[in-house]
């Protein structure tokens, strides 16, 4: 068959369009990153824990389940998790449960079997589980994190082992020793990463020995101030919240926070101070009294923020409002707060606990899980917060418009992907993923152009991004 010139330009013309048509097609339908949850399965015992996977389309925000996923947690009642090693290791904490076979982790009845399960991450954002487990020092583990240089991870444990072995081990007590005569603490254990491996060890505590019957050795682990909430890295320190739980919603000890010193050659921590700082609040919550509701501390921005739950309840509502308290960090760690800097978020959001600085360091979004965190209910409180930041030398912040924006119910985690389009949140209440697109003018969260909800096999505990695709 012969072509004339016009028909032979008519073709390539075709061909071109058909080229480009293919190229914009696969451009625009890409995996951008890996959305992983961890959580419980419904259709299993109550405390089973999963982690579930997504590939996250760039285009859309759309996710799909990672091949193989959801797996087994290595554990019951999966609380957090972090990846490190250039996304090559992924840790779970999973907290056990208690002697009644639930997550209600007390001093008074711990949770046994509790360990920090390693999965190596393969191609396609495949998860395998690495031997053995590990386990920390201290009684009822919840909070974990890992250093910036991927060599040092550290577990918060609500309970020391001085906390049971008083009575057999007086002369070993490391929370007298370490907190200025304290009876009880709680503890961080600190743990080196093997680069190759990924496996744990334990790092010793060079600052206290205490004596036993086998001689004088150095402490296992790390004291802190007893009842702690939460910590985070910021800057060259640890800060270490605690506060004795609020009673119907109304504290009378105030909050504090233990600052230690981390160092980035050895994974050592060192005290600076022998007591917890009270939180300072200005006299804008409950005056001399301090912050007495807080519920979990973030380093953002190179702003250190306690969000609060103490402040009057709104009308019509069981809850009482939240709030954001801004800091500086000080000489030793000391937190300073900025002078009326407190940031009330709107009375229809209760509960704060978590909050993320978008990438490009314009909006802030805060994460409320809402009045009924622990229940299958939905929740009117619960939502994400959203705040425009006003300037970039102190965390100057005013809401956006609207001012709070609709989620699943009962978040416990907020993420951005790595293309910094789209914002997620995993949650309890509904067992349930939910997306929304990032307006980058205005900071406001729209619907994606497929669906907001993602649907998970059971309650979500956690949730974690990896920006490295295969």
């Amino acid at each position: 068959m012969k072509f004339s010139k016009f028909g032979k330009a008519l073709l390539m013309s075709a061909l071109s369009v058909g080229l480009v048509s293919g190229l914009s097609s696969c451009v625009s339908s890409y995996t951008v990153g890996y959305l992983y949850v961890t959580g419980l399965d419904t259709s299993q015992s109550p405390s089973s824990g999963i982690i579930s996977g997504y590939d996250i389309d760039h285009n859309t925000g759309k996710l799909s389940p990672i091949h193989g996923l959801p797996i087994a947690s290595g554990g019951a009642n999966p609380v957090r998790a972090v990846l490190t090693g250039a996304s090559r290791f992924f840790y779970v904490l999973n907290r056990g449960v208690n002697k009644e076979g639930n997550g209600d982790c007390t001093t008074a009845d711990p949770c046994l079997n509790s360990n920090i399960a390693l999965f190596s991450v393969g191609a396609n954002g495949i998860l395998s589980e690495e031997q053995p487990l590990f386990q920390t020092e201290g009684f009822n583990p919840f909070r974990m994190i890992v250093d910036g240089t991927g060599n040092y991870l550290y577990v918060l444990d609500h309970d020391s082992p001085d906390n049971y072995n008083q009575s057999e081990k007086p002369s070993a007590n490391g929370c007298v020793q370490a907190l200025a005569g304290a009876t009880t603490c709680g503890d961080i254990t600190a743990f080196q990463i093997n680069q190759s491996t990924g496996r744990l060890s334990v790092i010793q505590n060079a600052q206290v020995s205490v004596t036993t019957a086998s001689g004088t050795q150095p402490l296992t682990y790390f004291p802190i101030p007893a009842d702690p909430i939460d910590f985070a890295f910021a800057g060259g320190y640890i800060l270490t919240l605690s506060g004795v739980p609020p009673m119907n919603g109304v504290g009378g000890i105030p909050d504090s926070v233990f600052p230690y010193t981390y160092s980035a050659l050895n994974g050592q921590l060192t005290v600076n101070q022998n007591s917890a700082q009270p939180l300072p609040d200005g006299g804008a919550i409950d005056g001399a009294n301090g912050v007495a509701a807080a519920t979990a501390i973030v380093y953002s921005g190179s702003t250190v923020y306690v969000l609060d739950n103490e402040a009057p309840a709104p009308p019509n509502s069981t809850g009482a409002k939240s709030q954001l308290l801004p800091y500086t960090i000080g000489g030793g760690g000391a937190l300073q707060a900025v002078n009326g800097g407190i940031i009330p978020e709107d009375p229809s959001l209760v509960n704060p606990i978590y909050l993320l600085t978008e990438s490009k360091g314009r909006f802030l979004y805060v994460a409320n899980q809402g009045d009924n965190p622990n229940t299958d209910t939905v929740d009117a409180f619960s939502g994400i917060g959203g705040y425009v930041i006003n300037t970039s030398s102190s965390p100057q912040l005013s809401p956006t418009d609207p001012a709070f924006f609709g989620t699943g119910s009962g978040p416990q985690c907020i993420v951005e992907d790595p293309s910094d389009q789209f914002i997620y949140t995993a949650n309890y209440n509904d067992s349930s993923i939910d997306g929304r697109l990032v307006d980058p003018n205005a900071g406001v969260l729209d619907d994606l152009r497929v669906t907001n909800t993602f649907a998970l096999n059971g309650p979500a505990t956690w949730c974690l991004i990896d920006g490295r695709t295969n």
